[in-house]
């Protein structure tokens, strides 16, 4: 800290000048707030909201999935998300680095690590595939439009085949449907040809190198835009986090207009009520919200750890995920249109119409997308935006693991360094992603989607919740987010971080236990030794955190296991404000010669002081200073 201190005071700050010392110097900070809230938006807005939210909706009854997921978002995702920001934004430390807080949970945070591991290497295959469609989409005629190709089958019906009259083709269509199963020309290049789909999760075949080499080229991406850590990619999202609405927007307006839009918008907002006592429709409503809003990940703590300290991160919480749930909304409008449009076509009812997880965004899309005019050109828009709504989340997958590395080692040297420890989890994402590009890739996929990130998301949020509130304190957190926004955290999140949330969190857990229904895609059911590899991708993260406590509890001073588990729990000296000039109150240095560290500092201090007890009511914005006048009161 001290050498930071030393180049703040060379670059000419005086103890007035906030913004040159605000900078953790070596660790770099955001170019600005813009930034940071465009960032943690393109985090939280991923492919989830376009392509699991949606299925959810449809499968968990309409609009009666609305009322759990708010619920949840309420009282759960927006005092979670406030949570992760504060604790990263307070310590500037990476999901490792932030543990100092209670050095024995050290273990929630490689478990952090271990989730957004598994993450970002199956999220890079989807987009992977993304950008296959991508490419293929730059054609005259997109190649899932007829069924005239080596790849379909008999039972292949087009929407756009023949030249009968839309009647005609709907009553051939109907007598179809009672002899055999229709498929679509788009469900069959998906399954026969993109994926060449084999028969069993064990039977991997061969690898599909049209989509190993969009995986490298999605790879090489991502690390070219955080080359430079969040100096690069903080310039990045500026694009990416924007550019999806407008394409959004367009297919929004493209979809109200197709006839019997309105069907599938009632299917989506038609509220079955019989489901909402159904355990797992609130399970899935709980998990999306983790999954959608990225809580438990480790990105949250990692990207607020590059704000400015005083930065009202009370705001940016409650405005990101506002918008992420807004967006999951507002995509299900424009997938639902189109299916209902789709339903209306073939005569069926809009639930025949769909498939489960990314055959959605993969199957139901690309077909809707054919009857459009131009429409190579709406297909290569859709799949732009898929790619970018990926990305957003996948620079952060990745920022978390450098992060965390980075901080962990936290030398000068690997400081210097970090475009090469970039570089190697680039790599070695890459590799682990190879066999998800073979011909049984997507069972594998699906199986670590439905694993290894969904409910050990949940066991790491409620450990953190405890270990902040019960373990190092409540009082001393509430007066840690006050320090450092000017007003203590609103009773609403004070009750809901210490009582709700870790107990609805605790609910979903036993919920889903009683709830399990063993996975399968489409009538394709997994056999039992691929589900054990899912629930030890799901344990191998939890699991972390039990046996980092009981190493530090071995290693920790005292004579008696009580006395350990005391001295384990403690927050450690360095656990605090950053940088020097912030650590005031009960985080000051006290005077020691032995310490030259403490020399440094020591002279200014007092002026330090003056400066922020004058600066900390009018830091926030009106809502601020308001807040700290009462808590003064």
């Amino acid at each position: 800290i001290d050498t930071s201190h030393g180049i703040s005071l060379q670059n000419g700050a005086v103890p007035g000048e906030q913004g040159k010392q605000e900078k953790s110097v070596k660790r770099g900070n955001w170019g600005n707030q813009i930034e940071f809230v465009l960032t943690s938006v393109g985090y939280a807005v991923g492919l989830g909201n376009v392509w699991r939210f949606p299925y959810l909706c449809y499968r968990n009854g309409g609009g009666a999935f609305m009322f759990p997921y708010f619920i949840m978002l309420v009282f759960c995702g927006i005092p979670l998300f406030f949570m992760e920001l504060s604790f990263g934004q307070f310590a500037s430390q990476g999901c490792l680095g932030v543990w100092r807080v209670s050095p024995m949970f050290k273990g929630v945070g490689y478990g952090m690590m271990v989730v957004s591991t598994y993450i970002g290497i199956y999220y890079n295959v989807v987009i992977c595939i993304a950008f296959y469609y991508f490419f293929v989409s730059m054609t005259r005629v997109l190649p899932w439009t007829y069924c005239s190709n080596p790849w379909n089958t008999p039972d292949c019906v087009g929407v756009l085949d023949g030249n009968l009259s839309s009647r005609a083709a709907l009553n051939i269509t109907q007598l179809l449907n009672t002899t055999q199963k229709r498929t679509s020309p788009s469900e069959e290049y998906w399954r026969r040809y993109v994926l060449n789909l084999s028969d069993d999760i064990g039977n991997l075949g061969e690898v599909r190198l049209p989509l190993l080499g969009c995986l490298g080229v999605s790879w090489v991406v991502v690390f070219l835009c955080l080359i430079k850590g969040v100096k690069s990619s903080g310039k990045v999202v500026y694009f990416t986090a924007t550019f999806p609405y407008v394409v959004l927007t367009i297919l929004f307006v493209r979809g109200i207009t197709l006839e019997g839009a309105v069907t599938g918008i009632m299917y989506y907002l038609t509220p079955q009520w019989d489901k909402i006592l159904n355990a797992k429709v609130w399970g899935d409503a709980a998990s999306q919200i983790f999954y959608s809003l990225g809580c438990a990940w480790g990105g949250l703590i990692t990207m607020a750890s590059y704000n400015k300290f005083n930065n009202n991160c009370y705001r940016d919480s409650i405005i990101i995920s506002i918008t992420n749930c807004a967006t999951s909304v507002y995509a299900g409008f424009v997938i639902f249109s189109i299916l209902g449009f789709m339903a209306n076509h073939l005569g069926v009812d809009v639930s025949k119409v769909a498939d489960h997880g990314p055959g959605l965004a993969f199957v139901a899309y690309p077909e809707a997308l054919t009857l459009l005019p131009i429409s190579p050109l709406w297909s290569v828009l859709f799949f732009f935006m898929l790619i970018l709504l990926g990305l957003g989340t996948q620079f952060c997958l990745l920022e978390t693991l450098v992060t965390a590395i980075v901080d962990e080692v936290g030398n000068e040297w690997i400081i210097r360094k970090k475009t090469f420890v970039t570089l190697g989890v680039a790599v070695a994402g890459f590799l682990l992603g190879v066999p998800l590009t073979t011909q049984a890739g997507i069972y594998w996929l699906l199986l670590m989607d439905n694993y290894a990130a969904s409910f050990s998301l949940v066991v790491i949020s409620c450990i953190m919740c405890v270990a902040i509130m019960y373990i190092y304190g409540h009082r001393n957190y509430f007066k840690d987010i006050e320090m450092m926004l000017g007003f203590p955290p609103p009773l609403f999140f004070q009750i809901c971080w210490r009582f709700i949330s870790p107990a609805i969190i605790f609910f979903i857990l036993v919920f889903t236990v009683i709830q399990y229904r063993p996975i399968s895609y489409n009538d394709y059911v997994y056999p039992t030794w691929a589900i054990s590899i899912g629930f030890l991708m799901a344990l191998s993260s939890v699991i972390c955190i039990p046996i980092y406590a009981i190493y530090k509890v071995c290693r920790s001073e005292g004579d008696t296991l009580l006395e350990r588990l005391k001295n384990a729990t403690k927050a450690s000296k360095d656990w605090g404000p950053a940088l020097p000039e912030h650590r005031s109150g009960r985080y000051a240095p006290v005077f020691s010669p032995s310490t030259e560290s403490h020399l440094e500092v020591q002279p200014l201090q007092p002026e330090k002081g003056q400066n922020e007890a004058a600066a900390a009511s009018p830091v926030q914005g009106s809502n601020g200073s308001a807040h700290s006048q009462d808590s003064r009161l």
